[in-house]
Parts: C-alpha cells; structure tokens; sequence
C-alpha cells in the first residue's frame, strides 16, 4: 500500500478547505486536499457575505474568481407583501468590502479548487477517507481513489473541511442537534427570461411568505436565477409531492415569484433537504480541527455558511501554520470562541428572523438609519466587530430593539 507524508491533509476541497490550504502553503508547508466528490458538483449556498473578500484576498484567490465575470452583489433587499427594506453594503457600519458575488457554486468551488493547484497543492477528487487513526497530533488516513486503490497519508496535522459529509464528527461521535428548528428547502433553478430591468434584477431578493416561511431569489450573471422555498416542513404537506409540480405549486402562491417564474424552464429538477441545521461537541481536538459545515451550520437566510467555511478556514489555516512552527496555540480561545463569537450572532438574527423580531426591526414604518447601518454590517458578514453593538451584545440589541417598535406601533395605531 502506497504511503504519503505531509504536513497537514485537509478533508474537502470546498472553499473552508480551499482557503485553509492556501494559508498552510503560505506558510510554507506541504499540505495535500483530499475530496470525495468529483468536480464541479452542484451545492447550495449561491450567495457570498463582502466578509469572504477578505479572505478571497489574503488566500491569493480573488483574482482567479474576478475573471469568472459572477453576477456583482452590492447589498440584499428584504420584502413582505409591498413592504421593503433595502440593505446596501456601502452604509455599514463595519469598516470592510462593500460588495461581492452571486455564484452557481459549483463553478465558484471549482474555481477555488483550480487556484490552490496553481499554487502546487496536492488535490486528489474522488478520494474517500475510510480511516483515521491518531498518534497524539500525528494521524495516519486511510483513503480510497474511484478505482478502489487505497492508500496512507501520515500527516502531523489534520483540517476536516468536508462539510457535510463530516468526516471526523461522524467517525468520532462528534455530531450534537442543532438548537435550531427542523426546516426544510424546496428549490431549483431557473432560465429566467423575465427578469425585471436594472438593479432589481441583479440582485439577491428575500421574501417573506410567511412568517416562518420565506423565498430566496439570486440571479446570476448567466441568465440563470436560484429560487427556494425554505420553512417548516409541514408548510410542504399542501403542496404536491412530485419536486416539479410541488415548485410549480409554491411558486404560484406568491405574488413575488408566480409570475415571473410561471412556466420558466427548470435547469433541474427541484431538489428537497430537510434537518439540515446540526452542531458538534468541540471544534478542535488533539491533531485536528473542524472548519465549515464541519463544524456547524445554522439555516440559509442571511448566507452566512460560505463566510463562516471561509472564517474558519483563513483562521484554522493560520494557527495551523504557527503551530507547526513552534508557537503554543490556545485552541479554545483562539479558534473556539472567535468562531463561536459569529456564530452566536448569526444565531440570533437566524432566530430573529423566524420568531418575528427581525420582521419587526426590518418593515418598522420608521427606520433609524444608524442602527441599520449596525445590523447592515452584521448583513455582510462582519459578525466579529466587538465595536459593533449589534454584534457585542446582539440578543440584547436586537429583542430590546424588536420590543421598542412593537410598542411605537402599538401606540401609533392606538
């Protein structure tokens, strides 16, 4: 059996992977990425946050995405019925990118993918880890190419990015409920031949269908524009069970899709995932830690999955490098509770946005512009700027914020 040594494997080619990659090899070591699927494959998670630009920069990936020409995001408009409430990301709070971009994902990924191997990472596709085994930070992974030909990687550090798949939390009783509600996604594809002219039509539009049940809508560059319904599973049960005539079925229910998406080509067939909000135990352990899906994934509003499997990226692969040269790493403090200080605040506005709170703060008749700016800035992903108040105390800031307006609107009606 064939045996390889390097300095670090990383677990999936995803953009946690990718970019964790990158920041190992910056520092000047052989890390190699194994990923299990084969290339471009499709993935939901089509809206990035301008926090990933940060991270697109200093992994040496942002020019290799520019020349894709993906569809130019420069904020996100919020609707419920004729109501609106428009984000742009120039009026934030945070200092940072005022824009990013809207990607069919597996062309982004493949992208990132075909980056780090310009810069001489080893990526191996269809390869599955089988086997791990731990020697205090040492570890020896058994994996399996397509053909069947297993082999060894001894690594002195392992970076699990596998999303979804999980290697590491699976194979090592990790895995922990998500405190969050069971939800489901119904969503496809669309050629959308009448997309509205001007900005409208570019850019990323959430719909509030009800109040636990809401539509995203992202165009992209090429025509194509993805459309899903993500809510309490029951919602689902009034609707047919077949996945075309189910989307055909919700899109007609909603006067922000029904129809500009009546008739519109499928460019496959709609797809269903359900109890995809899931946590683990811990983040790091003796010779590994857990970055992206990995680690924990909350709900698709806001698009925060992609910033945090980038977070947690540019961050594990920095400490990674440092301690492999020498310096004693404080994982609880320094990975641990940075990544979970964003985290949390997702949560809160994730939970905001299905109890009502976020509905309330967002479609209030009167608007405070400075606080929008602050929840702006949380919008774009800038969850780790303590100077924030939405981001330093943010379940206080957003329930006494949600409470006020419900009381000025209490009393306006009278």
């Amino acid at each position: 059996m064939k045996t390889e040594n390097v300095d670090v494997l990383v677990i999936g080619a995803g953009p946690a992977g990718t970019v964790a990659a990158s920041m190992i090899n910056k520092a000047g070591y052989k890390v190699k990425i194994v990923e299990k699927e084969k290339f471009p494959r499709f993935v939901i998670g089509e809206s990035l946050l301008p926090r990933v630009m940060d991270h697109l920069d200093e992994a040496g990936l942002l020019e290799g995405v520019k020349a894709a020409g993906f569809q130019e995001k420069f904020g996100a408009k919020f609707v419920r019925g004729h109501e609106v409430c428009d984000f742009n990301f120039s009026q934030q709070f945070s200092k940072g990118w005022k824009w990013t971009w809207q990607v069919p994902r597996g062309q982004f990924d493949q992208i990132l993918a075909t980056e780090v191997q310009k810069m001489g990472i080893e990526v191996n596709f269809q390869t599955a880890v089988t086997d791990i085994k731990f020697s205090g930070t040492d570890s020896t992974t058994t994996i399996v190419d397509k053909d069947g030909v297993e082999s060894t990687v001894n690594a002195k550090f392992i970076v699990d990015a596998s999303g979804y798949g999980r290697v590491i939390p699976r194979m090592f009783g990790l895995d922990e409920p998500s405190n969050l509600g069971v939800r489901k996604t119904h969503f496809t594809h669309f050629r959308d031949l009448k997309r509205p002219e001007g900005i409208d039509g570019n850019r990323i539009t959430v719909v509030v269908h009800q109040q636990r049940t809401w539509i995203w809508i992202i165009p992209f560059s090429n025509g194509v524009t993805s459309v899903g319904f993500v809510g309490d599973p029951e919602f689902f049960l009034d609707h047919p069970d077949n996945p075309i005539e189910r989307m055909k079925s919700i899109i007609a229910t909603d006067m922000h899709t029904a129809e500009r998406f009546k008739d519109a080509e499928m460019m496959f067939e709609p797809r269903t995932i359900e109890g995809y909000s899931i946590s683990t135990k811990q983040l790091f352990g003796e010779g590994y830690v857990l970055c992206g899906n990995a680690t924990e994934f909350l709900d698709p509003v806001f698009s925060s999955g992609v910033t945090f499997a980038m977070e947690s990226g540019n961050k594990a692969g920095k400490l990674v490098g440092e301690m492999l040269g020498g310096r004693n790493i404080d994982w609880q403090k320094e990975y641990t509770d940075y990544m979970m200080q964003g985290i949390n605040t997702f949560r809160t506005y994730v939970s905001g946005w299905y109890d009502g709170k976020l509905h309330s703060i967002f479609f209030a008749e009167k608007q405070m512009e400075d606080v929008k700016e602050k929840i702006c800035s949380v919008l774009a992903g800038y969850v780790w700027d303590m100077e924030n108040p939405y981001v330093n105390n943010h379940e206080e800031s957003v329930r006494k914020l949600a409470r006020v307006l419900e009381i000025d609107k209490i009393l306006a009606e009278g």
